[in-house]
C-alpha cells in the first residue's frame, strides 16, 4: 500500500520527542531511543528532546512551547496512555487540538492488534493538530513506538509518500488563523 515518488523530494521536518515518565532518564529512555533513531535514520531533524513527569500542567506546558517554536513541525510523545491514575497525557493535550485525528489512533490500533491482540485496547493513543503542528502521542513501550513509526509516521511525514501525506499541506494547517477563526 505504501508507494514514494522518487521524482520528489525528501523534505525533512522538524521534530520534538517528548517522553512522560516519573522514573526514566535519558539515559534509560528506551522509547525515546527509538523514536530519536528513527527519525534521524528517516532524514528529519530532531530538534529537541525531553522527559517530564506524569502531570498534566508540565506535558501541557512542554507541547504548547512546541507548538508554538517555528523550527518544529511534529510533537510526539511517548508513555502516560493507558488507564492508571497517573496516565495523563490525553487529557493534558487533547485540550490544545485544534483538529482531532482520530484515523491515527483507529490505525495505531490496528497496527498494534496484529502484535499484541486485544491488549492494544489499554492505550489511548491519539493525535491532532495544534497550532500548525502535529502532535501524536504513543504509548510508552518501544515496541509501540515502532509500529508507530514503522507503520503511520515513517510514511505520512514524508513528502514523497503518495497519494497524500502529512508534508504537502503542512503550509496549508494554520489556514483557519489566516482567515479569523
Amino acid at each position: 500500500m505504501t508507494r514514494l515518488d522518487e521524482t520528489r523530494p525528501f523534505i525533512p521536518v522538524g521534530i520534538a520527542v517528548l517522553t512522560v515518565s516519573d522514573t526514566r532518564t535519558l539515559a534509560d529512555d528506551k522509547s525515546g531511543d527509538t523514536l530519536v533513531s528513527r527519525i534521524t535514520e528517516a532524514g528529519h531533524r530532531l530538534v529537541d528532546r525531553a522527559i517530564v513527569p506524569d502531570d498534566r500542567d508540565r506535558i501541557y506546558n512542554q507541547v504548547q512551547a512546541w507548538t508554538l517554536s517555528q523550527e518544529i513541525d511534529v510533537v510526539i510523545t511517548t508513555g502516560g496512555t493507558g488507564f492508571t491514575g497517573r496516565d495523563v497525557t490525553p487529557e493534558a493535550l487533547e485540550p490544545l487540538f485544534e483538529k482531532r485525528m482520530d484515523g491515527f489512533s483507529e490505525v495505531f490500533h490496528r497496527l498494534s492488534y496484529d502484535k499484541i491482540g486485544t491488549s492494544t485496547i489499554q492505550s489511548r493513543a491519539t493525535g491532532g493538530v495544534a497550532n500548525a503542528t502535529y502532535v501524536f502521542v504513543l504509548p510508552g513501550s518501544p515496541g509501540a513506538c515502532k509500529d508507530a513509526w514503522d507503520g503511520i509516521l515513517k510514511w505520512q511525514l514524508d513528502y514523497r509518500h503518495m497519494p497524500c501525506n502529512f508534508v504537502e499541506i503542512m503550509p496549508r494547517l494554520d489556514e483557519h488563523l489566516r482567515r479569523g477563526g
